[in-house]
């Protein structure tokens, strides 16, 4: 129904147009109603009228339950042994009986309209999923995802635990374990030596910690020390496997890199030299697709944005020399914005993107690779939501749809080259004890 105050204005906006020359059903078309419509909320005198069918008088239907059959229905649905029972279960077995009171419907109906069409019995009704917590990143150290995957081993039964701790801007491993054993301490620790080593103690703003809702991950011995070093846990919806998919797809591309073992690691120190070396490779050799073929040490160190202005002068400069072998702009080689972590709706990020302008490699607003391209201008807003959801042909590489394995695990801390001296001699203090 629409509101009377709408009615006004629609249609005095359609006399005024129609006043002015325009033909009244176009314009009613154009407004989105029918000139039927039009004719029907202006009354006798002109004036437009109210919706009238909230005040209709409507006549009972002769076929309708007298108050002695509504006032039956309520009694037997209320006996004892209906009483746990639905509107569903009740008609049959007064079927069964011999004895007809009314349809399911009009059971429903009476029990609405007495107010007893609550949940029966000790079920409780389903919880709706509330919308997941949406992380942005506008730099280095600011949201960090973690997992743990499963390692095989060449003893079937047998596996090893890889834990992971991604920085979603920059895609570095900032922090990496493997262990022979599914333990909350293990995950405990690497969060602590992971804190130490990136210089967390010294930041004004500490990190949020993104995880699934596996049982090492949400520990008590777990949620204390990140207590402890001021960082802020967040998980994801119940259920729901995907809020995680950076971590995931990092899992997906470690497991179909050539050098993974498909028949297993032979033992617990061959898992920790391969995840040395991956991470190694992965930092500061691999060219990542989601941030411009930079690796992501680079992104991490702020050294992305001079790389990309460099790419982009030299495509400038090659289309200068043969301009014929372009038809269209030269590739996009603008930095990647802020990076989001399960985006609500997009009005939640650019409210946080607004408190946080972001610069291009000149210190000014990512410079324009393809000028006058509301399409390039779109992707410099930002790619963590279509990294998140992308195709699997679209994520080969990268692997955003990797299998979910929630287990826990060499303490092996990924290096961060500003802080590693630091992190070296804060590693000697010891942290207070917690238990589970």
């Amino acid at each position: 129904m629409t509101r009377l105050e709408d009615r006004q204005t629609l249609a005095a906006d359609i006399t005024e147009a129609h006043a002015a020359g325009a033909r009244l059903a176009p314009t009613c078309t154009l407004a989105g109603i029918d000139i039927r419509t039009l004719q029907r909320w202006r009354g006798g005198d002109g004036d437009v009228l109210s919706d009238r069918r909230p005040d209709a008088l409507r006549p009972t239907s002769p076929q309708a339950l007298s108050e002695e059959e509504r006032a039956r229905i309520v009694t037997v649905a209320n006996e004892p042994r209906f009483a746990d029972m639905p509107p569903a279960r009740i008609v049959p077995m007064l079927a069964d009986e011999g004895v007809y009171l009314g349809s399911e419907a009009s059971f429903h109906r009476v029990l609405r309209a007495h107010g007893q069409m609550q949940r029966r019995g000790r079920a409780r009704p389903p919880r709706r999923c509330g919308p997941p917590s949406t992380h942005i990143a506008t730099g280095p150290g600011q949201v960090w995802c973690w997992d743990v995957t499963f390692l095989p081993s060449r003893v079937q039964g047998r596996w090893f635990y890889l834990y992971l701790i991604l920085d979603l801007y920059s895609r570095k491993i900032v922090g990496f374990e493997v262990h022979a054993t599914d333990q909350a301490e293990h995950a405990a620790l690497l969060a602590r030596r992971t804190a130490l080593a990136e210089g967390v103690h010294a930041s004004v703003q500490r990190p949020v910690l993104h995880g699934d809702n596996g049982p090492t991950i949400k520990a008590t011995t777990v949620l204390a020390m990140l207590q402890w070093l001021g960082i802020a846990p967040s998980h994801s919806r119940p259920r729901v496997s995907d809020d995680n998919a950076f971590a995931e797809a990092l899992f997906r591309t470690a497991k179909y890199r050539p050098g993974f073992p498909a028949a297993g690691f032979a033992d617990l120190e061959a898992a920790r030299r391969w995840a040395t070396d991956f991470v190694c490779w992965y930092n500061f050799d691999h060219r990542h697709s989601a941030i411009r073929y930079v690796t992501p040490a680079q992104r991490h160190a702020g050294e992305d944005s001079a790389l990309l202005a460099a790419r982009h002068a030299l495509y400038q400069q090659a289309r200068a020399c043969h301009p014929q072998r372009w038809s269209g702009p030269t590739r996009d080689w603008s930095p990647i914005g802020a990076v989001t972590l399960n985006p609500e709706r997009d009005s939640v990020v650019l409210a946080a993107l607004q408190s946080t302008p972001l610069s291009g490699s000149i210190g000014k607003p990512a410079f324009p690779s393809r000028p006058g391209s509301r399409r390039a201008a779109a992707r410099r807003g930002g790619d963590g939501k279509r990294a998140a959801t992308r195709s699997h042909a679209q994520r080969s590489e990268h692997g955003e749809d990797g299998e979910h394995c929630t287990f826990a695990a060499a303490s092996t801390v990924a290096p961060s080259i500003q802080v590693e001296a630091a992190a070296t001699i804060v590693l000697t203090t010891e942290a207070p004890s917690h238990t589970s």
